[in-house]
């Protein structure tokens, strides 16, 4: 993991306590695309599993994890996937 995606991966360990989390650092596959060369943010993917998602919608699971990483965005992150599972 790079240092951007271990403070993504730490900050929904807390948030969370998932079963399962897997934070990949895509910023690689997208050099020299413009919006994430100004911003300083890299592109990353994020698989979570946790019993919070229960009952949620998709939608909601998704808000969740931008909620919890809002202070991320721009510097730490430019373009999120996330993808989530309840227990």
């Amino acid at each position: 993991m790079s240092p951007r995606s271990d403070e993504i991966y730490s900050l929904l360990m807390q948030t969370f306590k998932p079963c399962v989390l897997q934070v990949e650092d895509e910023s690689w596959k997208h050099a020299g695309h413009a919006g994430a060369k100004e911003s300083g943010g890299g592109h990353f993917v994020v698989h979570i599993t946790a019993k919070e998602f229960s009952g949620k919608s998709r939608i909601t699971c998704h808000r969740m994890v931008n909620q919890a990483l809002k202070g991320k965005f721009g510097a730490v992150i430019h373009a999120l996937s996330i993808h989530t599972k309840a227990l």
